[in-house]
């Protein structure tokens, strides 16, 4: 069997069975009125190369502290965090940066997308700033909306796209650059029970084709099961 595949910032690399993701000891804490609060405590997590993993857990149970955590967007923590190989835990600020830049992609609960630029232009961005030619880069992304379902949408400015084509355009964002790991936190939560279905499908099965592993936070069990794997966080400890 050929060794899986990662890509990492547009490079091709053969890693024979390392985990994307690689938490140890990941913990974090905060004093409030002179307590101190564990938000996550020791959190261990290994995610394979291409697998998809539902995160859940209520509602301040910490779910959103590990994204920021894994996704090098705040500080304070404590223990290992190794993504396609890499130790980024210690990283300063421009590694973190360029961490970000070259193994992850983001979805949020709320797309963020630039209100200036049309829905191609959205994902072209990203991908310039990696370095990517502009023509290269106008064709992957107009590919990338065109498998989501938005390619008579492609000129379209996000005050014109519906919610659930808001966050399509947020998902091939996130994708743009074939990042190994992609982190979402309630990507589908804004949404309608059925748009929320209906985005979720396509969001998977588009990281599937691109052979992206996701980390994926919800509280919604029902659709926690369409993933590979489910992990829950109770009290700052996965289960």
């Amino acid at each position: 069997m050929n060794d899986p595949i990662i890509r990492m910032g547009g490079a091709i690399a053969r890693r024979a069975a390392e985990p994307v993701l690689e938490t140890v000891g990941l913990s974090r804490s905060f004093t409030q009125g002179g307590q101190t609060i564990e938000v996550l405590r020791g959190v261990e997590l290994a995610i394979a190369p291409g697998e998809i993993v539902a995160l859940l857990g209520p509602s301040g149970s910490g779910k959103s502290t590990l994204l920021q955590a894994v996704g090098l967007l705040e500080g304070g923590f404590s223990g290992s965090i190794r993504i396609a190989g890499e130790e980024v835990s210690k990283l300063d600020a421009h590694g973190r940066t360029v961490a970000r830049r070259d193994y992850l992609g983001f979805v949020y609960q709320f797309h963020h997308l630039l209100p200036d630029f049309n829905a191609t232009e959205n994902v072209v961005l990203p991908q310039l700033v990696q370095g990517k030619m502009p023509v290269a880069a106008e064709t992957r992304a107009k590919g990338l909306l065109t498998a989501l379902g938005l390619g008579h949408r492609l000129t379209h400015r996000p005050s014109q796209l519906s919610g659930g084509e808001q966050q399509r355009v947020a998902v091939a964002r996130a994708l743009a650059n074939q990042p190994p790991l992609v982190l979402a936190d309630e990507p589908t939560g804004n949404l309608d029970e059925h748009t929320s279905e209906v985005v979720l499908a396509e969001f998977l099965r588009l990281v599937r084709g691109e052979g992206s592993a996701a980390l994926i936070a919800t509280h919604n069990e029902r659709l926690a099961l369409k993933m590979d794997r489910v992990v829950r966080l109770h009290e700052g400890r996965l289960q």
